[in-house]
């Protein structure tokens, strides 16, 4: 069964649907072990001698979250601050804490986000989040963002900001596997600090009428994803697109939306690792429909090093607008902003 399709769709609390309903004892199940994991943490949780900012969400699944860090890096750069990155460096086989190299490190050691956001700070990963803040603040750190760490109780969080797909949402508001979240969304707000959504003027507006209440008072901060501008024109260009992340046809659509000829697409799983006879598919692929690969930089971070060469990548970036709640909450950890 496809469960994104009745994950992500937002239902009536009387009217869940069929699948819902029936794992929905599961669900409060997963949800209870969260709640008790989270309780029995805190009361060990490390407390770093500098602020920690955490990035997270409350689904599985990707909301943006690796273009918030790199919005938060250059945030706390243009205050002067030098912010160190710990993860966990999902799909890595690497248990750390080691300071990444992306010159020397490949993904499948130390997970592909980690190989992206070093191009931008120092990144450690760790699958002890309270050992990777360590090294952070020995090695100089004078804030740590927590990748992905806010269902990870070993860290204490200075700043908990919860990113969230504008579009989609919490999706139908249940825990897996009755529905995508990790912890029901007002579990989330009780310990959340700022919530990012992410997303268009339509998708803002949609979010605010399904989930504002629930939201309530926990400070909002909004953004888009905007494709970054290199110089380069993709109109006309003829693409044979690939991608391996959470919402691959946001990818697609991004790419069309900037005129290239999407001729061929293929997604795949989130953090899937892409072997060379894939590429060589691709690559003969490509050949037989003229067309040029195209990825995401996530995505390229995956590839060998000879082989990103041959790959165009679309970088994006978050724009934020409203952003006095954030810039409230940086001045309290590290004073006003000169």
């Amino acid at each position: 069964m496809d469960r994104r399709r009745w994950w992500r769709r937002p239902s009536p609390p009387d009217r869940p649907g069929l699948w819902p309903r029936v794992l929905a004892p599961l669900g409060a199940l997963y949800a209870a072990g969260t709640a008790r994991r989270l309780a029995r943490g805190r009361a060990m949780a490390h407390r770093a001698g500098v602020p920690v900012i955490c990035v997270g969400n409350l689904g599985a699944g990707g909301a943006g979250k690796t273009p918030t860090v790199i919005a938060l890096i250059e945030a706390l750069s243009a205050r002067g601050i030098p912010a160190h990155v710990v993860s966990r460096g999902h799909g890595g086989t690497t248990p750390g804490p080691l300071r990444v190299d992306e010159r020397r490190h490949r993904a499948e050691a130390v997970g592909d986000e980690p190989v992206l956001l070093a191009a931008f700070a120092p990144v450690w990963v760790a699958r002890d989040r309270a050992a990777g803040v360590r090294a952070a603040e020995a090695a100089g750190a004078r804030a740590v963002i927590l990748d992905d760490g806010f269902q990870n109780p070993s860290v204490a969080h200075d700043l908990a900001i919860v990113v969230v797909d504008a579009a989609r949402g919490f999706g139908n508001g249940r825990p897996i596997p009755a529905g995508p979240l990790r912890e029901p969304v007002a579990a989330g707000m009780a310990r959340a600090d700022l919530v990012l959504s992410i997303g268009d003027a339509a998708a803002q507006a949609a979010f605010d009428a399904r989930w504002g209440a629930a939201v309530g008072a926990v400070a909002r901060v909004r953004g888009a994803l905007e494709p970054l501008q290199t110089g380069m024109s993709w109109r006309g260009l003829r693409a044979l697109a690939f991608a391996g992340i959470a919402y691959p046809e946001k990818f697609f659509a991004t790419l069309r939306a900037m005129g290239a000829d999407v001729v061929r697409t293929l997604a795949l799983d989130d953090h899937q690792p892409i072997p060379a006879p894939l590429m060589a598919r691709l690559e003969g692929e490509a050949r037989t429909l003229r067309a040029q690969l195209v990825t995401t930089e996530k995505d390229a971070a995956r590839l060998a090093p000879a082989l990103r060469r041959r790959v165009l990548t679309l970088p994006v970036r978050l724009r934020l607008s409203q952003t006095a709640a954030l810039e409230a909450a940086l001045d309290r950890l590290f004073g006003p902003q000169a």
